[in-house]
């Protein structure tokens, strides 16, 4: 590995027209004069509040040896989780929940993600189209296993921390059940992790999917899951997040 980690790119914004929102794009890139790339690319969803943890945790697991030179981009809003102009309760809600206006549009985000903000991204930087990584925590992580489970899902690297099960009647877990009903076959690896601190509903949920991906599985699916003592729904992120990385994308 090189002595040279990584160094931070200034963010852009860019306008969708699925959402009609702009987002605020943090980049975390290798020096492409050591590290020329192809890299995998890995977005970050909550960039606002939460990129300065994934930044962290890959910096330190980059200097452990842990993982490969990763491309990190964080998605955000300009705006931080309940400000105006924060749109996450739309943006990564799968459907659209009784009682709680403004819910449903992540089909539209997630569209936004694979087309817009992708081909944007893969015209700045030598991305690696051959893993492409998206990860999120509560809220966020629910939008990534919407990612994960479409007919042909775009992103194959998956990190999903205290994923929030419990929306609109843990209807991620039916979305599943009725996708492995129709085919069997899903490529790719998805890393699960939880603070051993975190709600008990929580830690219950995921259970409950962990439970139903071992009882139906996927072939090609690579399911890992952690439980991370002592750390609780917000801690646990920077930890979760670098073992995340670290099984994703091993060192070579």
């Amino acid at each position: 590995m090189t002595a040279a980690i990584s160094k931070t790119i200034p963010q852009f914004r860019l306008r969708a027209a699925e959402t009609g929102t702009v987002y605020w794009i943090y980049v975390e890139a290798p020096d492409a004069k050591t590290e020329p790339g192809p890299w995998p690319a890995v977005l970050f969803l909550d960039g606002d509040d939460q990129f300065r943890h994934a930044v962290k945790a890959y910096r330190s697991a980059r200097k452990a040896g842990e993982v490969s030179p990763l491309l990190l981009v964080g998605v955000g809003y300009g705006a931080g989780y309940i400000r105006p102009g924060n749109r996450r309760q739309r943006d990564y809600t799968p459907t659209a929940m009784r009682g709680e206006p403004g819910t449903g549009g992540g089909d539209d985000f997630l569209e936004f993600l694979t087309e817009r903000l992708w081909h944007e991204l893969a015209g700045r930087f030598p991305v690696d189209e051959e893993a492409r990584g998206l990860a999120g925590h509560s809220l966020g992580a629910l939008l990534v296993l919407h990612a994960l489970f479409q007919k042909k899902p775009f992103f194959n690297r998956l990190l999903a921390i205290a994923p929030s099960i419990w929306f609109d009647e843990r209807s991620i877990l039916h979305q599943a059940a009725k996708l492995r009903e129709k085919q069997k076959k899903l490529p790719g690896r998805l890393f699960l992790g939880v603070g051993g601190e975190d709600s008990p509903s929580t830690k219950k949920d995921l259970a409950r999917l962990q439970r139903q991906l071992k009882a139906h599985p996927f072939a090609q699916l690579e399911v890992v899951s952690r439980r991370f003592a002592g750390k609780g729904h917000y801690d646990a992120l920077q930890v979760a997040f670098r073992e995340g990385l670290r099984v994703l994308f091993p060192a070579e």
